[in-house]
């Protein structure tokens, strides 16, 4: 009876480690999953607060100009005035938007700060590749919908899987906004191909399993 249960036991072992190691539905919908849990959220790109533009900036019109003072009808960043001592001379992306190109230059800069509610959105983030940064001003949070179709390539000993997918979307309040949209189009899009858009993600498979190539970066 002992022989009998650990033959049992190591044959269902290395059937658990055969899955594994299978690219099937099952296999990449747990890949997917799991790394849509890590770094599925949709960022800006705006790693660093506070933010100040100067004045020029503003009157050249650039992107921080257009979007900072939607953020801020939002509720989600507050500004403040600095005069030019105060002003940290730190780079900034050039704005427009909210404020008139005549009040832009009535000031050195203005500084932008997130609110008590928009520090829920500012999100530490899991590391991946040389230059990643830790933390993002996030919009939305990605999920996987379901698979669509796979592809299975060997490169000498290294199997990879591109799995193409559909993924739904959890977005910020402020991010369904129509102007949030307007000044943010990459996310409009992305918010607006939920269920129907196609992502594709390279897996490598790896001793425990399928896992995203990028995490390896």
């Amino acid at each position: 009876m002992k022989l009998y249960l650990l033959t049992l036991t190591l044959t269902s072992s290395l059937a658990a480690c055969g899955s594994r190691t299978e690219a099937n539905r099952d296999t990449l919908t747990q890949a997917v999953n799991g790394y849509l849990s890590k770094r599925g959220d949709l960022c800006l790109g705006k790693y660093d607060w506070p933010i100040e533009v100067s004045a020029q900036e503003f009157q050249n019109g650039g992107r921080n100009a257009i979007q900072l003072p939607v953020l801020e009808k939002l509720g989600v960043v507050r500004s403040t005035v600095l005069s030019a001592s105060e002003h940290s001379q730190q780079d900034a992306y050039s704005q427009q938007g909210a404020h008139s190109q005549q009040g832009a230059a009535a000031f050195a800069a203005r500084r932008y700060e997130l609110t008590e509610d928009g520090k829920k959105y500012y999100l530490k983030r899991e590391a991946a590749g040389m230059h990643a940064r830790p933390a993002d001003f996030c919009a939305a949070k990605l999920s996987l919908d379901k698979i669509v179709g796979w592809e299975v390539h060997h490169n000498g000993a290294q199997s990879e899987a591109v799995v193409t997918y559909t993924y739904r979307v959890n977005a910020a309040p402020w991010a369904q906004d129509p102007d949030a949209q307007r000044v943010f189009p990459a996310v409009a899009r992305v918010l607006s191909g939920a269920g129907k858009a196609q992502l594709r993600e390279v897996f490598a498979l790896t001793g425990h399993g399928w896992a995203a190539k990028d995490s390896f970066d």
